[in-house]
């Protein structure tokens, strides 16, 4: 009879638990988890604290005695692993409330998640109203802080995921809430031009909120910035991120990878140290879309990977392929998810890729209560093979980036997006999808069909001298434009052509790009040298809105 000892009662080491027990049934499974419950939803954490999960013991997925019940496994909770001996094969096991004892194994796994992350910033230490949140313990403290204290003010550090969660569930609890961060954006996943419908439902909803602000100090009622302004704060809730929680794995000598902290594993999980086996946020995976190693602390990866190690010890064919990581969260009114890479992490690759922006409907635009989707998707230059894609938008961006990440891990290229087969009916999506047209666009930049520039590209190409052509109506123009350009309706365009200089290169823009695409086939067509703002004047006010006359030209 083969024992298995499994560090870690959650996502990754639940799912490898019941997976081992039903390809063996004679195998002896234990599993030790540290804190005072096994298998519960994480994820549901902010949730419950803003009050739309009103059961809390809907959270507790699992109870050791049901696994016993079904899986005849072994859970012992309040217990921690506090060594491992890895010649003898027996790890040191402490439980809460008594003495310490030794277990065997035969095979260990480790899957003891992520920590959060909490920098060093001066009167942390002695603070008795900051949080995180990580489980259920964690979120009983917020939960009862609340409730006793009573705190009028709440400063969130940290936009990512989590914070922005827990930013609207405190919202929710009718705190007046500060969100802090010190990059210039929110939901650092995102680019910097897809964050502002996030930051806009954030402030609509009466958040304040410091981008590119450092914190310098926690203080009983106030937190103060790097600046010298002082934030009101009765609590504070830590979200700066996670890392993977390496401690014991360390101390048993098993290798960590440098570039991310997290423990190496093989394609079969297999650690650097025979028979122990390792899954779950703590561990470090390969990116797919660029070979390199990542951290991926996503709940999907996580069972997935508590699954494979099971069959890996079963015999059964598995392997760790590593991941491309798909992530969405709400924002109030507003819903951001992304997949694959960012442009910050495709440039750092070294990826020769292009880009394009889109503004979509969730469903066709004559049926009542359609809404805009903002998607962009980045692809290889020359092959079209996609790279990355994000969504934004009220309703729909789910089903968008869960078809594109599928899209992605298939190793698909804009041309298969084209011809993907979308369920279509009004109320539900587009018979041309915004899925499909990103497909369309991507494939008339990889085949030269239209030459795009970037927002951030703007500035330098008109100093450079060239033309700004503006194709929407007059009095689109008139609401608002960018300096120095000039205004020709894409219905007139074949008629004025007059107008302009065969000489001078031009950039053509109008509302979204779709007009300004054809303005520029139909220059092209002309003999003009023309280039298409990608994402047009929509796209930019939001992130270059100096470059930009807000009312009708004198």
């Amino acid at each position: 009879m083969t024992k298995y000892l499994i560090v870690g009662g959650v996502a990754a080491g639940m799912s490898a638990a019941t997976r081992l027990r039903r390809l063996q049934e004679d195998a002896e499974i234990i599993v030790f988890e540290r804190g005072p419950h096994v298998s519960f939803a994480n994820c549901g954490l902010p949730y419950y604290l803003g009050g739309e999960i009103t059961d809390r013991d809907a959270l507790l997925v699992q109870t050791p005695a049901k696994l016993k019940a079904r899986f005849n496994l072994d859970v012992r909770e309040n217990t921690t692993v506090t060594a491992i001996d890895a010649v003898a094969k027996t790890v040191q096991v402490k439980p809460a409330d008594a003495a310490a004892y030794a277990e065997a194994y035969d095979a260990l796994i480790l899957a003891p998640g992520a920590k959060p992350v909490v920098p060093p910033i001066p009167g942390l230490a002695d603070a008795q109203n900051v949080f995180t949140l990580r489980n259920i313990p964690d979120m009983d403290q917020i939960e009862t802080f609340i409730n006793t204290k009573q705190p009028q003010s709440v400063v969130v550090i940290g936009a990512g995921a989590i914070g922005l969660e827990m930013t609207e569930s405190l919202v929710q609890r009718g705190l007046d809430v500060t969100l802090v961060d010190a990059a210039d954006h929110v939901l650092p996943a995102l680019d910097i031009e897809m964050a502002p419908a996030l930051q806009t439902a954030l402030t609509t909803h009466g958040v304040h909120l410091h981008l590119g602000a450092a914190v310098a100090a926690i203080g009983d009622h106030a937190v103060t910035l790097k600046d010298g302004q002082l934030l009101p704060a009765d609590m504070v809730l830590m979200s700066v991120g996670v890392k993977p929680e390496t401690t014991l794995a360390q101390a048993a000598g098993i290798k960590l990878d440098v570039k991310t902290g997290g423990i190496t594993v093989d394609a079969q999980y297999q650690t650097s140290v025979p028979d122990i086996y390792a899954v779950g946020d703590a561990i470090t995976v390969t990116n797919q879309l660029t070979g390199q190693p990542a951290l991926i602390s996503l709940a999907s990866p996580a069972n997935r990977q508590g699954r494979q190690v099971a069959d890996i010890l079963s015999g059964v064919p598995a392997q760790n392929h590593g991941g491309i990581g798909t992530a969405i969260v709400r924002v109030f009114d507003q819903v951001a998810a992304t997949t694959g890479l960012n442009e910050r992490q495709a440039q750092n690759a070294g990826l020769n890729f292009k880009m394009v922006h889109l503004n979509g409907k969730d469903h066709a635009a004559y049926y009542p209560g359609a809404v805009g989707i903002s998607l962009k998707l980045l692809f290889d230059a020359a092959t079209g093979q996609l790279y990355g894609a994000q969504a934004v938008g009220p309703h729909g961006v789910d089903k968008r980036i869960d078809v594109l990440a599928t899209a992605i891990k298939a190793k698909m290229t804009v041309f298969d997006l084209e011809e993907l087969e979308l369920s279509y009916a009004p109320p539900f999506g587009v018979a041309k999808d915004s899925v499909n047209m990103l497909g369309y666009a991507g494939a008339n930049v990889v085949q030269g069909l239209t030459h795009t520039i970037q927002w951030h590209e703007l500035a330098a190409e008109l100093a450079a001298g060239k033309q700004l052509l503006d194709v929407r109506e007059p009095d689109e123009f008139a609401g608002g434009h960018f300096k120095g350009a000039i205004n020709i309706p894409l219905d007139a365009l074949r008629e004025r052509l007059d107008e302009l200089d065969p000489q001078q290169a031009y950039i053509v823009s109008c509302q979204s790009g779709l007009r300004s695409y054809n303005a520029e086939r139909l220059l092209r067509g002309h003999g003009f040298t023309v280039q298409n703002l990608d994402g047009a004047i929509g796209l930019a006010a939001t992130v270059i809105p100096d470059m930009i006359i807000k009312e009708a030209a004198k």
